[in-house]
């Protein structure tokens, strides 16, 4: 496709291939199914999740605006932007110890505080919409009677947003097109070896216009935001000779092909629903918080550490994904002649379910360019789903969403049960074998273990 072609429909959700496109010149024109917003009022008067309280308020904002970071980068700039909005609470009334800012500012508005902090994390990592935060900054703050209180609640809200910026200054990652072309998360730069096991670029992202890439082999040396990185790294992934990865290798093989014969019409639907699994939980814990009537301080915490978790695990994965260098099973079923184990056998035409269509651009599923070992998928559902565990139990029944998938509702009685779907969402659509979602499952857990004890109360 020549630069600066245009392609027929974008929508939104294809949140990895269609910043890609745009990076390189491919315009999109807008999809003509997606509404207009066009001077449409602030999204808080159309949206019934931007109720509750302002922490709940701001994070559906954010999971609407937050867009100029981009994926895996998004996991970052959520967790800075939770990480202000817990100080800023805590600055009117401490109540949980700050993550950041140790600020005191009683009888300031906590609405003003959170709006604020809010508002200027989200400038300053997703430019691009700043007139339409800014539009809901300024619905918030009218809600606000003028005073002391709202000029102080201004004050730390900004002081808040800025110390959390700062701290996470020395990433290195640029505010601009994504995928960021320099800087340390992009080095050094992967070369595949050719060797059987090593991981090798998967279409569409393996020649011109997307590739050849691999995204991002830098990720895991970033400072993550609470555990201790030593303390969370795996053993790898069962060697290409033995007998389990021969088991893996045929299950997928069969359930995770694109017309597959044993996968269900629910697996099926598992795999596409859960393929942009970070907004899904970041939705979840923001409803099961409204639904339970938490007040702003506990709420704060809980989407600090939800997001906290997230962010830690996805660096702990990138950290495994590129010592290890696993290849996809795209890759191992097609070569599986070279790989010196007498129980696989090759099928040189496999595709995996989630395949890009052909002539769709940008195609709504397609293989990540990163890879394989562990699950991201399974890691990040893991590490959520155990701090929300530690705040409200396993025994709650709730309803998500998807962006990837979104005239489908699902329905949990629990966290476990959707983080366990979520990683099997991997092997149902044939990108993960179940040594990857296995593994990266129990990391992930212990992971959101260790985040759940951090922000602890402050004993007054």
């Amino acid at each position: 496709m020549p630069a600066h072609s245009t392609i027929s429909s974008c929508r939104w959700s294809h949140r990895l291939a269609l910043p890609l496109m745009l990076s390189l010149g491919v315009a999109c024109e807008p999809d003509p199914a997606e509404p207009s917003h066009a001077g449409a009022a602030p999204a808080a008067a159309q949206r019934p999740d931007r109720e509750g309280n302002a922490v709940t308020h701001w994070t559906a904002i954010a999971s609407d605006l937050m867009v100029d970071p981009g994926p895996i980068i998004d996991s970052r700039a959520f967790a800075i932007l939770h990480a202000a909005i817990h100080d800023a609470v805590n600055g009117v009334e401490r109540r949980y110890r700050p993550y950041t800012a140790d600020l005191s500012f009683p009888g300031a508005s906590l609405e003003a505080a959170v709006a604020t902090a809010a508002r200027d994390v989200l400038v300053a990592l997703s430019p691009t919409q700043q007139t339409k935060i800014d539009a809901e900054y300024v619905a918030a703050l009218a809600a606000v009677p003028d005073g002391a209180a709202k000029t102080q609640g201004v004050a730390l809200g900004r002081r808040s947003a800025n110390a959390n910026l700062d701290r996470r200054a020395s990433d290195g990652i640029p505010v601009g097109p994504w995928p960021p072309r320099e800087g340390p998360i992009t080095r050094p730069a992967y070369v595949p070896t050719g060797e059987p096991g090593d991981y090798d670029f998967t279409p569409p992202f393996d020649a011109a216009p997307l590739g050849p890439i691999a995204l991002f082999p830098g990720w895991g040396r970033l400072e993550p935001f609470v555990v201790d990185p030593k303390k969370h790294r795996l053993d790898g992934p069962d060697p290409l000779g033995s007998r389990r990865y021969a088991r893996d290798l045929n299950y997928l093989k069969s359930i995770g092909r694109l017309h597959s014969s044993t996968r269900t019409a629910d697996q099926t639907e598992i795999a596409r629903f859960w393929f942009e699994e970070f907004m899904v939980w970041n939705r979840i814990a923001n409803s099961v918080i409204q639904r339970n009537n938490l007040d702003s301080w506990r709420a704060a915490r809980v989407m600090a550490q939800v997001h906290f978790a997230m962010a830690d695990a996805g660096i702990a994965c990138f950290e495994a994904k590129y010592r290890f260098r696993t290849w996809r099973p795209y890759t191992a079923i097609r070569r599986a002649d070279e790989d010196g184990n007498h129980e696989t056998e090759a099928g040189a035409n496999w595709l995996p379910l989630l395949w890009p269509a052909p002539g769709v651009i940008p195609p709504p599923f397609f293989i990540p360019p990163i890879p394989e070992y562990p699950s991201a998928a399974a890691m990040l559902s893991a590490a959520a789903a155990e701090v929300l565990i530690g705040h409200f139990g396993d025994q709650v029944s709730f309803e998500a969403t998807s962006i990837s998938l979104p005239d489908v509702t699902r329905r949990f009685t629990g966290f476990t049960q959707a983080a366990r779907e979520n990683g099997m969402s991997r092997v149902y659509g044939g990108i993960h074998f179940l040594d990857a979602v296995g593994d990266g499952y129990r990391l992930g857990k212990r992971i959101g273990g260790e985040v759940s004890r951090s922000l602890p109360p402050v004993h007054r």
